[in-house]
């Protein structure tokens, strides 16, 4: 017997808000109306060290869905929630002065990593709609894991509209949501695109962001995103957006807390996978930069935090430190000798180098003295540059 469509998008829409998925919608697997906007960015470079967006590859399957799964007829476009940054684990901070300086970090990745998290409700609902067909359904799932446009896929699954800092706004929850896909070969009945902008002459988010990063056209260069320089980024973080990247050390949530629609509608609350783990979301720096490689991989299993790797997040660690203590967000005596200590014995040298800056950037005497001790045993050439550098700002 044939399967109604309206009561089948129906019946999975249900049992996707079931499984946790505030946002649900459908959509058709046509190539993205906006592919050669999206071409432009590349070829401004915006994308910094992401090659793996640039690739031929990847260009392919993002302008034609169904090379991801041939016969794709359908693809379902669902958001979960994550705790708001402004949400009463975020609030109660202590008192720096005493407890040492703290980081922040992106309310997304408090919890458990999305890429783990999320994989195992998409295949569940692959069942249910298996079960619905009476027969197997050949699909493929996402979460922010393959060549998708995925916020101009959930525009046009009704879901909301693409903000002017590049996040997609749900007109009543606001943008504190992870997205996934389901691409499945069963047709359902794609809803109507969310055509409104609802932004309107509101600049808020390209005015609070502290790199300048969000461009005019609602794109962002990546090169300067926070986000982009303590997760993605490798190497060294540039030297003059240090001092912006402030006490984030894994993401930042600045363009979305000054949001007017997260500011009115989201929840504090998320899905209970993303609840904050101990030491998060602000994380002890003077702390968390002697981690060892084990101390990180015990800490950080099945968190996002991961990503980053021990050398970047302590790279990140370090700079957070002397941006906090520079500017008389914390006390200095529990973040001085931590930077020292890393500066002298971390076996990673970008470790060093930027704990080098930090060193530079709070100044003092103490600080000199520890560069200079640094410089007389360092051999790496990079950690050296950087040693002279931070002297000689002092």
């Amino acid at each position: 017997m044939p399967v109604d469509r309206r009561s089948l998008t129906e019946s999975v829409k249900a049992e996707a808000r079931r499984l946790g998925f505030q946002l649900v919608g459908v959509t058709t697997p046509d190539p993205p109306a906006h592919l050669d906007f999206y071409a432009r960015w590349l070829e401004a470079g915006y994308h910094g060290e992401m090659a793996y967006l640039a690739s031929e590859r990847a260009r392919q399957r993002r302008a034609d869905p169904r090379l991801l799964l041939p016969g794709c007829r359908s693809i379902l476009v669902l958001g979960v929630r994550y705790p708001s940054p402004d949400s009463a684990a975020n609030a109660a901070d202590d008192d720096p002065a005493e407890t040492g300086p703290r980081g922040r970090v992106a309310s997304y990745a408090w919890g458990d990593d999305y890429h783990s998290a999320l994989p195992g409700r998409l295949e569940a609902l692959a069942d249910f709609i298996a079960a619905q067909v009476g027969r197997p359904v050949a699909h493929r799932s996402y979460t922010d894991s393959g060549p998708l446009l995925e916020r101009e896929l959930a525009q046009r699954a009704g879901l909301g509209w693409i903000g002017k800092n590049t996040c997609l706004i749900h007109p009543r929850l606001g943008s504190y949501f992870l997205l996934a896909e389901l691409l499945l070969e069963v047709e359902l009945l794609p809803d109507s695109p969310f055509q409104a902008d609802r932004c309107g002459s509101c600049t808020r988010c390209l005015e609070a962001c502290p790199t300048g990063c969000i461009l005019p056209d609602r794109t962002l260069d990546a090169r300067r995103c926070i986000s982009y320089l303590t997760i993605e980024l490798r190497g060294a973080i540039p030297m003059e957006l240090r001092p912006q990247v402030g006490e984030w050390v894994f993401g930042c949530d600045i363009c979305q807390q000054v949001c007017p629609w997260n500011q009115r509608f989201a929840s504090p609350e998320g899905d209970p996978a993303f609840n904050p783990r101990p030491g998060l979301p602000r994380p002890d720096l003077a702390e968390e930069i002697a981690l060892s490689q084990g101390d990180f991989s015990r800490k950080f299993k099945s968190s996002p935090l991961k990503r980053a790797k021990r050398g970047g997040y302590l790279r990140n660690i370090a700079v957070a430190l002397g941006n906090a203590i520079a500017t008389g967000n914390a006390a200095e005596p529990a973040g001085i000798p931590a930077l020292v200590g890393a500066l002298q014995s971390d076996p990673d040298p970008q470790v060093r180098g930027h704990a080098a800056w930090a060193l530079g950037r709070i100044g003092g005497e103490a600080a000199r003295l520890a560069l200079e001790r640094a410089l007389e045993v360092e051999v790496d050439e990079s950690v050296r540059g950087e040693i002279y550098s931070a002297l000689g700002s002092l």
